[in-house]
Order: structure tokens, then C-alpha cells, then sequence
């Protein structure tokens, strides 16, 4: 195949010298289309309702995927980014210098087209070329000769390659922009501000996460990709900006998986006077809204199965639903070792997991997240394993947190705040103390300047993380997280 290629390249490249030679700039900037190929059959449509045969002459550009050849007629197949159509090339509608330059032009090739938009007689809708515009010369071949970009490793690599071969990736791509700009909207509907918060920080806080190290010479410090927004957003609401949100990437140095990018998008609100609840109630009604507006239903289909999502979702107390998937009751059972045996003795692997909050997040992962198909909060999570969540008024080692689930996928992580600053230094430094002595396990890390922050009052707060990209994948029916993340990190080949 690569000698093909490379026969294909040789012959491109000797097509570029001649046009040089005829004083033809390959790569011009001064074309300015009119209609789109949408626009095009939409024009079509209005002149044949009128009787008439032909429109006015139009502007039309987009990228070669054809060229046939019939008699004294050559057809060209155009494609943008909405669409198709075809281009009709007579001897007698074009002047010999662009009947030269056709010889010219390549499968891949931009080009522009000047001419009325008409059927043929086999009722194709067609632009007339009376001129066409070389506006960029393709020096490789489209991938697989324009039979669709099947290996999924290129599709990946290549993104470009993947958005020119296959149509239904392009239109990922611009469902994503919908399902985040209805997002957006019903967040500034709700009178939220969006705000932007630093990308490199020197504390990689508020979650439980590895962080990736950065240098910054100019300040001679060593500085981390944030891992989430919580702590610099909770910090507006201290300083009386009562309703925050932010849409942005976050970066985790963690495993790759198709639920998984070390990259990744999410939207963080956070609400002064309200608690968990008022945030459920927030996230049903956001998923709705967006789904409605996307998909005009409540109800989608995901991979085998039917997901509704009409309020309200259903709601899980953890404590009961572990008790009743694995009989641990975590109230009784406080002693890593204690909880290490009852895993393993279900099978469940366990030497990863050094802490009694990893092994109940590992238990939590394999007894409970994998039936939770429809859209489902688990609610009033363990203290240990919530650092920045408030105590519950009924039993302080319990705390208001929910996490949403759908098909088996966490999909928002929330609490009801803690905005008790001695009481979060506390749950700081035990962290601290937990990462000292489990240097493999991942925990949270104490941020001086937030808890400054927070000893001058933040009010009564709940907040919510939202994962967009996982969000993009239920909507749209993508199995992978690679899907809807147009460039994916990779292992290296």
C-alpha cells in the first residue's frame, strides 16, 4: 500500500509544480461562497416552484470526494460541512484554461464553483460549473480511497481524517456544541453567573486525584493542572457571587479507559442557600430540559436499553442499598482488614486499595454502580470518604452527598458544602495525613488560601460536578468516552 501512496503523492506534487508553472496559486484566499449545499437544493426547491429551470448564478465551495468522467461531461461530488452536491462540468459551459485546470484537481482537493444551481434528468440537484476555483491542493489521498475511515486506532489519531470520512462523527461534534449551549442556557435561566477559574494552580485540590506537575520559570515554582474548580469556585460564593458555575476542562493523571480521559470536561455550580436536595432536584431538571431540547423526548436509547428521564429520579440511600447488594453494613464495619477480608471472600480484588474509603469506593464500584441503569441518586455517603461534604443533622458520620448514576456511570458528584472552616481544616489535615502514609492511594489536599477564604463565611451552600463528556455520551448513544472527546489521549504507538 505505502509504494501506492507514494505514487499518489509523487503524482500531486507534480501537479502542484504545474500549477505554479501556469501562474495558478493553489492555496488562494479570496473566495467568498454564497451557498452552502444546504442553501443550494434550498434555492433549487424555490426556483422549480417558481417553473424555472436554472437559478442565478451562485458561489459554492467545499472538499472533492469525486470526479467522474462521461464523454464531454466530468462530474465532481463537493462536500461541506452540511452536506453534498454535485457539480456538472460541459464542454460547452467552460472556457479551455478551465477544462486545464479540472485536469488538475484531485480527490481531496478544496475547490470553489461558480455557476446556477439546476436538476439533470436524473433528477440529481447540481451546480453548473460555468468557473472553478482551485482553493487548496490535497497532497495525500483520503483515508481507505474515500470507502470511510474504518481502524479505530487512525480514527483517533487522526480525527481530521475521521471528520472527512465519517459524516456521523461530524455531527457528534456539533450535537456536543448543542447539549452544552442547552446546558449553558438553563444555568443562566436559573440566574447563575459563569465565571472562569485558573487552569494552573499551585494546590491541585478538591478532589481525589493525581494532579499533573508543571514548572513556571518566570516564578521559579512548581505549579499543577487543576483536577477540579470546587475550591476557586467556593471562593466566589465567599465573596457574595451567590450563584457560580463554570464549563472547563479538568486534568487527572489517572488510567484510560472508554469511561475515562485524563482530560475531560465538566460543569461545577455551586448555590448559596441550598442544600443536596435543592441540588437533586437542580440535576433532574437540567437533564431534562437539555434532552427535551436535543432529542425532543424524555426518553432515549442507550446501547440495550431505554433510559427515562422524566422527574423525579430515583433516590438510594447507600447505607441500605450496600447492606442489601453485599451485606456490609459500613455503620458495623470501620476496620480496614475487617472490610478487606469480607471483599475478598466475594471475590472482589482488593490489593489496591490501602484505605477503608478506597475499599468502600471499590465496593461501591462493583456491588451497587453496575445496576444502576436508570437515572439514579445515591445518596448520604460516609464521612471518611467526603472531605468537603457537611455533616447530616441526623448522624454526623454521615454526610449530604448524592452521586448520579446512569447505565453503570457516575455522572455528577454533589454535597450539600462544608462551610465549617474549622471543621474542614480538620478533615484537611487528616487527608494529609492519609496521603503521607498511603503514598499509592488518592486523597485530597489541604489549600491554605481556601481555608483563609472560608473563616470569612461562606453561607450555607450546595454544589454539584457534572461530567459534560459522559453527559454527551448517554445523549448521543456513544459507547466510548473517545467518541465524544474529539482528540483523545492515546498510548503511544
Amino acid at each position: 500500500m505505502e509504494p501506492e501512496i507514494n505514487a499518489i503523492i509523487k503524482s500531486r506534487l507534480k501537479k502542484l509544480e504545474i500549477l505554479y508553472e501556469k501562474g495558478i496559486d493553489p492555496y488562494p484566499t479570496d473566495f467568498k461562497p454564497t451557498h452552502n449545499t444546504k442553501a443550494c437544493l434550498e434555492l433549487l426547491c424555490d426556483i422549480e416552484k417558481k417553473g424555472l429551470e436554472k437559478s442565478e448564478v451562485i458561489y459554492s465551495a467545499g472538499r472533492i470526494t469525486a470526479i467522474r468522467k462521461m464523454g464531454k461531461a466530468i462530474f465532481i461530488d463537493i462536500l461541506d460541512e452540511v452536506g453534498k452536491i454535485q457539480l456538472l462540468a460541459r464542454n460547452n459551459t467552460i472556457d479551455e484554461e478551465t477544462n486545464e485546470l479540472i485536469e488538475l484537481l484531485d480527490i481531496g482537493d478544496w475547490a470553489g464553483v461558480i455557476g446556477p444551481v439546476f436538476r439533470t434528468r436524473r433528477n440529481e440537484p447540481t451546480i453548473q460549473v460555468n468557473s472553478i476555483k482551485l482553493l487548496s491542493k490535497s497532497l495525500k489521498p483520503l483515508p481507505e480511497k474515500w470507502h470511510g475511515l474504518k481502524n479505530v486506532e487512525t480514527r483517533y489519531r487522526q480525527r481530521y481524517l475521521d471528520l472527512i470520512a465519517n459524516t456521523e462523527i461530524r455531527e457528534i461534534v456539533k450535537q456536543r456544541d448543542n447539549i452544552i449551549f442547552e446546558l449553558r442556557k438553563f444555568m443562566k435561566e436559573k440566574g447563575f453567573t459563569e465565571v472562569e477559574t485558573p487552569i494552573l494552580v499551585p494546590i491541585p485540590a478538591g478532589a481525589m486525584a493525581n494532579p499533573f506537575k508543571t514548572y513556571h520559570n518566570a516564578l521559579d515554582r512548581e505549579l499543577f493542572l487543576r483536577i477540579a474548580t470546587e475550591l476557586y469556585l467556593k471562593r466566589m460564593v465567599v465573596g457574595g457571587i451567590e450563584r457560580v458555575f463554570e464549563i472547563g476542562r479538568l486534568f487527572r493523571n489517572e488510567g484510560i479507559d472508554s469511561n475515562h480521559n485524563p482530560e475531560f470536561t465538566t460543569m461545577e455550580s455551586y448555590e448559596a442557600y441550598a442544600d443536596y436536595n435543592d441540588v437533586m432536584e437542580m440535576v433532574e431538571n437540567l437533564f431534562e430540559q437539555i434532552i427535551l431540547n436535543v432529542k425532543g423526548t424524555h426518553e432515549i436509547q442507550y446501547g440495550d436499553n431505554k433510559l427515562n428521564f422524566k422527574p423525579p429520579w430515583t433516590r438510594l440511600n447507600l447505607r441500605e442499598t450496600l447492606k442489601d447488594k453485599s451485606g456490609i453494613d459500613f455503620n458495623l464495619c470501620g476496620d480496614v482488614d475487617e472490610l478487606k477480608d469480607k471483599m475478598s471472600k466475594m471475590g472482589i480484588e482488593v490489593r489496591n486499595q490501602l484505605t477503608w474509603s478506597g475499599l468502600m469506593d471499590k465496593l461501591i464500584s462493583e456491588k451497587i454502580e453496575p445496576d444502576l441503569i436508570q437515572p439514579t441518586f445515591l445518596t448520604d455517603y460516609p464521612r471518611e470518604m467526603s472531605p468537603l461534604a457537611k455533616p447530616s443533622k441526623e448522624n454526623p458520620n454521615i454526610v449530604e452527598r448524592f452521586e448520579g448514576f446512569i447505565a453503570g456511570m457516575e455522572v455528577c458528584n454533589a454535597f450539600t458544602e462544608l462551610n465549617d472552616p474549622i471543621d474542614q481544616r480538620a478533615r484537611f489535615e487528616n487527608q494529609e495525613k492519609m496521603r503521607e502514609e498511603f503514598p499509592e492511594e488518592e486523597g485530597d489536599r489541604l489549600d491554605e488560601d481556601f481555608l483563609i477564604a472560608l473563616e470569612h463565611g461562606m453561607p450555607p451552600t450546595g454544589g454539584v460536578g457534572i461530567g459534560i463528556d459522559r453527559m454527551v455520551m448517554l445523549i448521543l448513544n456513544q459507547p466510548s468516552i473517545r467518541e465524544v472527546i474529539t482528540f483523545p489521549q492515546l498510548r503511544s504507538l
